[in-house]
């Protein structure tokens, strides 16, 4: 089940498109049936989770809370109870995707794709600390993007 909690109000989303596409990954990657959790909120909240769990005090656009933090990039869950299938959570600050955008040159919608995408990889141990973990996220990034529609 993808459970989307939209706790901010200054900028619309697209809440009926973001479970749509998240179901669109989620099948493709062989986890129709898992769990995802998202957060739509607001700069000075994501700052926060950014500061506790992190340690960086400023706000983000997006951050993942994976349910199996061991996972590595490739490896398939293998589930062993019904609870046990879920990938995590994702906080997605909208503010901060808006006040980012000029640099990416795409519509708001296709960069809140681009996120749910980049979120979910890392709920799947994807990183991209080094250049060579980079270019696999990367590649399994674009291969995720290919499958959604281009929103505008």
């Amino acid at each position: 089940m993808i459970i989307i909690r939209n706790r901010q109000r200054k900028i619309a989303v697209d809440i009926d498109a973001l479970r749509a596409d998240a179901q669109t990954i989620l099948n493709t990657l062989g986890y129709a049936d898992f769990d995802l959790g998202v957060l739509i909120t607001s700069q000075s909240t994501i700052r926060t989770y950014n500061r506790e769990y992190r340690h960086k005090d400023k706000a983000t656009d997006i951050l993942s809370f994976p349910f199996y933090p061991s996972l590595r990039p490739g490896e398939k869950i293998k589930a062993q109870e019904p609870d046990d299938k879920n990938l995590g959570d994702l906080i997605i600050s909208p503010g901060y995707v808006m006040h980012d955008l000029p640099q990416w040159g795409v519509s708001f919608a296709r960069r809140m794709q681009v996120l749910l995408v980049h979120g979910i990889c890392h709920l799947l141990g994807y990183d991209h600390i080094l250049d060579d973990d980079y270019k696999v996220m990367k590649r399994k990034e674009n291969a995720l993007l290919r499958v959604l529609p281009v929103r505008q």
